[in-house]
């Protein structure tokens, strides 16, 4: 059976494309075009395409567009990249003088309409010098000559190569040859099967699948994600539509909480593949609804919580913009709050909208924005079109067809036509569904509705203004695809005995208040919320949920940090309980809403009690409080809520809710959604009820399923213990035969000598390595979601040892091998013995029992010290870490010299890992190698070469031809000759002066000339010297 190779998958990629249409062009073909490799994009290419889209418009001003899509504005990546996202998208305005005087003119970099008219190029292995540093991308898309998506592949065989590996090899890229990520549009992470796709700036976290080649169904599980990805997402015509119609830049302030300086965070993001297929389908139907015979209703998208439907919104208004007449959208949501939140959204991405979202701050306002001829996108609460004067009917606005509805959570019952008759005064009023006086405003709109919770069956309402469901994206396929996590349900029901008195007083208060036939439903129901707040929030029960919160919580940031969120009854219950909290944790208060851990965040009124005034806060205030909360870092960990915040309020950092008020349907369902955002190694968010909430998120199940929906909203949180227990029994069996419990009872330095023994033995095992930290890493996610639960808290201790052993194995990793720092160590931070995780107590040479030497030198004592450990594997994991360590220091000075040394070290390593060497004989082969390292230092002074010229050497002798024809010695005096001209040629800076490398090229080819170096091999040779001359252009240009 033939073995696949990474360069295998590479072939399968390209052969991909083809199918796609791309065209490929090989390593050796994009030399030719390329004589300077620094430059990233395709020049000769753009230009070309740059004649052919633009074919009326002047050479000058062409050629004024191409200077600034090669000279970009900033020194920023992001800043870079949005300013050439813009030129992409939008066209380059350019100004050139003619006979009439200066005239404008806009340039196109792209056929938007007639996508074949572009050229779409495949490269591999596509080779960037930068700032002295060589790196070849695995494949580079090209479209018009610009690089607009980097793929990097592993081997899917290979276990140590992961998706993982794949995204951070691309922060390495992207930190070392920045310019070639100006001008990308998304990057692909794959081994081979499993692919994701992301932005310049996502996480790892915001890296997805592509689950759909064809638009309309998803591709099995059999068929690898990177062909799907490939079919679907990098088509010719979705790629421009994705690019033109589906990215945005968000800019949000992030104030240093040390400082207090603030800065503008920007964050660029790509629709996810549900994203971009709903509002597809969305367009479609708002075209049909608003064409001669639409009926008005372009349906309704179904979108869980936490899945992005607020940048679906931004993306359905962006591109409807663009494909109807200037038509005018009008978002509607129904609290003020949610307007807020929504408008914060859409303002942020105005670029893809291409104008400024309004806010109307009046019910005049409003018809002042509606009564215009074309455009605008207008944000509202519909209680705005509720008529003056108890009218049956709201003034007339406009009869334009091309008016587009979003209404914000659709399926709420005042979206509805039906009317309700009441009496007032002794008059009789009839007030209708909001949806009547929309239709009075704008008799011709259409409406689209977006929801994250379904629509109810008995619901006729919702169907009736807005149509059928366009598109549905529920839990279960959010979790699989790592859009949301899931959520956990504990229960910890607060119960207070009241006193009979009291109870009996409760009693005669609600009789009071309903005695009488004429009180009514309403009043009925007030009075019983009346009394149930009462009992809720007696001060005797407040005080208990305070105590046990306040520890649940702490327990909560031992495991992992995060926000934690308090849902309250009423205003009285959430001061009441902020100050019994801060009566146990008096330091977590502070004044200052810039300051302090918990905060009350409710509207107020003049005539509120003396002590809810300190919580008093204006919009603004709520605002500033809300950017401390998302702020992961700030010391504001707790908020105390009762309506707001609870939709529309994305804090990805937040891991737990308190809910102490009763919710059921899709308020219960939009509240506990506020803790499913992905962020880091968030493992699940955890709803903790005091209330007794469970039979209510029991209905809003069966409510959820019979709409079509697949995965539960909650599990219970005794899953994830018996999945803790599961895992656990897995790796505690990895222990067999080796005592680890002696561990908890010894001191500093015997603790660290059992975890190196510990390590050993782990290492000992087949794949012992990688079996272990990933079940250790799976064991640490389900403990953080089990926490604080008795069991958990029951084997904390042996947790934290397994995860000490996992840090020191994950230790001797080479930097950049694709763990995040959030994953070196997930769960348990504080609760484990600081003792073990902490790296400075005993050095680990130390703790082996030998000496940490020079690594520069690697002396034959210490490496027959090395050989003769007894715990092999150690050694061997010590010297791996060594000699990678001192081959990344040679490369700043001889890259040539180091990329050989660096392909003999992973040869060696890859013989132990296929199990063709052992350990023993693996670390021969390193001694070997570290003494071959020793012996090449001496080879300059056989040759009379210093250690610059050594390198340059080593360039020019890289090659076999060479050395037979010239010799050793005849390469050495080409050497000193070829040092010394880049020496003459190095001015400050020079390595970006096209003038002086294009200088020190020629220089070099007539010195090969001259000496007779092979003439095939000449441009190699050139470009090697030039290489390692960028290496040391700072020491040169001094």
């Amino acid at each position: 059976m033939s073995k696949i190779f990474e360069s295998t998958i590479e072939e399968f990629v390209i052969e991909l494309l083809q199918n796609q249409g791309w065209q490929y062009l090989s390593p050796e073909e994009q030399e030719l075009e390329r004589p300077n490799l620094g430059e990233v994009v395709l020049k000769n290419r753009l230009k070309q395409a740059i004649e052919a889209i633009n074919p009326t418009i002047s050479e000058e001003a062409r050629e004024q567009a191409l200077r600034q899509v090669l000279n970009l504005p900033s020194q920023n990546l992001i800043d870079n990249n949005e300013a050439f996202h813009r030129m992409f998208t939008e066209g380059i305005e350019v100004e050139v003088m003619g006979e009439e005087g200066i005239k404008g003119d806009k340039v196109w970099l792209i056929d938007f309409i007639h996508p074949e008219n572009n050229e779409f190029l495949a490269c591999n292995q596509f080779t960037v010098v930068e700032n002295n540093i060589n790196k070849r991308p695995d494949v580079v898309l090209f479209v018009n000559g610009l690089p607009l998506v980097v793929i990097e592949l592993k081997n899917p065989i290979d276990e140590n190569a992961t998706v993982q590996k794949a995204f951070t090899q691309l922060q390495n890229y992207k930190n070392a040859i920045p310019s070639l990520f100006y001008y990308n549009a998304t990057l692909v992470a794959s081994d081979g099967l499993d692919a994701r796709a992301g932005t310049i700036s996502s996480d790892i976290s915001r890296f997805l699948a592509w689950k759909s080649s064809d638009r309309f169904k998803e591709d099995t599980a059999t068929t690898p994600q990177i062909e799907t990805l490939i079919k679907g997402m990098l088509g010719k015509e979705v790629l421009l539509d994705l690019i033109r119609h589906f990215i945005v830049f968000e800019k949000s302030k992030k104030e240093d909480a040390k400082t207090g300086l603030s800065s503008v965070v920007n964050i660029k993001k790509i629709a996810a593949y549900h994203q971009y297929f709903a509002v597809n389908k969305a367009i479609e139907e708002t075209l049909r609804a608003t064409g001669e015979q639409g009926n008005g209703k372009a349906g309704v998208v179904w979108h869980t919580q936490g899945s992005g439907k607020s940048l679906s919104m931004v993306f359905y208004a962006g591109k409807t913009v663009l494909k109807l007449n200037n038509p005018t959208i009008v978002v509607i949501t129904d609290r003020n709050d949610l307007d807020d939140q929504l408008f914060d959204t859409f303002a942020g991405c105005k670029q893809l909208l291409r104008q400024e979202p309004v806010q109307a701050e009046t019910r005049e306002n409003l018809k002042e924005l509606l009564r215009v001829a074309g455009g605008g996108i207008i944000f509202t609460t519909i209680q705005k079109f509720f008529p003056e004067n108890g009218s049956a009917n709201f003034d007339l606005l406009s009869e334009r067809k091309n008016i587009i509805v979003i209404a914000d959570e659709a399926h709420r019952s005042q979206y509805g036509f039906g009317a309700k008759t009441t009496e007032k005064n002794g008059e009789i009023i009839t007030k209708y569904g909001f949806a009547k006086y929309l239709r009075d405003a704008l008799p011709h709109a259409s409406f689209i509705g977006f929801t994250g919770t379904p629509i109810e069956k008995e619901d006729a309402s919702t169907p009736a203004v807005f149509g059928n469901y366009v598109d549905v994206y529920d839990i279960a396929q959010a979790v699989e695809d790592g859009a949301t996590v899931r959520i956990y349900y504990e229960s910890r029901l607060a119960r207070v005995h009241l006193k009979p008195e009291e109870a009996a007083k409760l009693d005669e208060e609600v009789e009071a208040i309903t005695e009488g036939e004429e009180s009514t439903a309403k009043e009925k129901a007030k009075a019983k919320w009346a009394q149930l707040e009462a009992i809720v929030g007696h001060r005797n029960r407040l005080k208990v949920v305070a105590t046990d919160l306040v520890d649940h919580f702490e327990k909560r940031q031992e495991t992992f940090e995060g926000k934690g969120m308090i849902v309250c009854m009423s205003r009285r219950i959430a001061v009441e309980l902020y100050e019994e909290i801060i009566k146990i944790r008096p330091d977590w208060h502070n004044k200052d809403l810039n300051k302090g851990a918990i905060k009350v965040v409710m509207t107020s009124t003049s005539s509120d009690p003396e002590n809810w005034q300190i919580h008093s806060t204006t919009k603004q205030d709520r605002k500033a409080i809300g950017d401390r909360f998302k702020d992961e870092s700030d010391e504001l960990k707790l908020v105390i809520v009762r309506d707001m915040w609870l939709t529309g309020f994305d804090v990805p950092c937040l891991h737990t809710m308190y809910v102490n008020k009763p919710m059921r349907g899709h308020n219960l369902m939009q509240a506990i959604a506020r803790v499913n955002r992905v962020f880091k190694d968030k493992p699940g968010g955890l709803i903790v009820d005091y209330i007794g909430i469970a039979s209510d998120l029991k209905t809003a199940l069966a409510t959820y399923t019979q709409s079509g929906g697949k995965g539960a909203p909650t599990l219970d949180q005794n899953e994830a213990v018996a999945a803790m227990l599961e895992k656990f029994e897995i790796v505690e069996q990895m222990f067999n035969g080796f005592d680890y419990k002696k561990y908890f009872s010894a001191d500093t330095r015997a603790k660290l000598t059992i975890i190196l023994e510990a390590q050993e033995h782990i290492l000992g095992l087949e794949d012992g390595k990688n079996r272990y930290t990933k079940q250790v890493a799976l064991l640490s996610q389900a403990f953080a979601l089990s926490v604080p639960n008795l069991k958990a808290m029951e084997i904390k201790d042996e947790i934290g040892f397994f995860q000490a052993v996992k840090a020191r194995l994950t230790k001797f990793e080479p930097v950049g091998s694709g763990k995040s720092d959030a994953e070196i160590e997930t769960a348990i931070r504080q609760i484990i013995d600081k003792a073990v995780v902490s790296e400075g107590i005993v050095d680990v040479f130390d703790a082996a029992g030998i000496k940490k030497p020079d690594i520069s030198i690697l002396s034959d004592e210490f490496l027959a010290e090395i050989q003769g450990m007894e715990r092999k594997n150690l050694a061997l994991e010590l010297l791996k870490k060594l000699l990678n360590d001192e081959i990344k220091m040679r490369m700043r000075k001889n890259f040539i010299q180091s990329r050989k040394l660096s392909e003999m070290l992973e040869s060696a390593i890859k013989k132990y890992q296929n199990n063709l060497l052992t350990a023993a004989q693996v670390i021969e082969e390193l001694v070997k190698l570290a003494k071959d390292i020793r012996e090449s230092d001496k080879r300059g002074e056989a040759l009379n070469l210093g250690e610059d010229e050594l390198a340059f050497y080593d360039a020019l002798a890289n090659n076999e031809n060479a050395r037979e024809v010239l010799g050793d010695k005849q390469l050495a005096a080409i050497a000193i000759e070829v040092f010394r001209s880049v020496k003459g040629n190095a001015t400050i800076d020079w390595t970006l002066k096209e003038s002086v490398r294009a200088r020190l090229r020629r220089d070099v080819k007539r010195i090969l000339n001259r000496y007779g170096y092979p003439p095939d091999e000449q441009l190699v040779a050139t470009e090697n010297v030039l290489k390692q001359a960028e290496l040391i252009a700072d020491e040169l240009s001094k």
